[in-house]
């Protein structure tokens, strides 16, 4: 039995997530909230709440692609429907007061991405075989 590519991606996105999503609040500490400009981790800027949203994904993919392929599987789709919406919507935020989650330019390549690899590997891996007996269906 081959290892489930939902499983494997929901794990590994949520334990990277869930980092990021911890080491943004030492570089955010005494920043607002909503502010719109954020510190940077590496090259991408991070709040308060860019930070507690990351934490939130990280912790719904973890715990998914630990729990079954279905549940795996379904995350995938959702979190990379959910970043495909984002990376296209931060595109305009930028420099925006609307820009509540701090969001940059690499911010928008990282989500973008993401939602490529997850809505990829949750739309087409991991699909049921639907097995026929031989002679199913058959009349004598």
């Amino acid at each position: 039995m081959r290892p489930s590519p939902n499983r494997l991606i929901a794990t590994i996105f949520g334990a990277v997530y869930l980092l990021i999503g911890i080491l943004g609040f030492f570089v955010t500490a005494g920043i607002g909230f909503f502010a719109t400009e954020g510190s940077n981790v590496i090259v991408f800027a991070v709040n308060p709440l860019h930070n507690i949203i990351h934490l939130a994904i990280g912790a719904a993919l973890l715990i998914a692609g630990l729990k079954s392929v279905p549940a795996a599987k379904s995350v995938n789709t959702t979190v990379g429907a959910v970043y495909l919406l984002v990376g296209i919507l931060g595109l305009f935020l930028l420099g925006s007061s609307l820009n509540i989650i701090a969001l940059n330019g690499a911010d928008n390549v990282l989500h973008l991405a993401s939602a490529v690899l997850l809505l990829g590997v949750g739309l087409s891996q991991d699909k049921t075989v639907s097995r026929r007996s031989v002679g199913a269906g058959r009349t004598a």
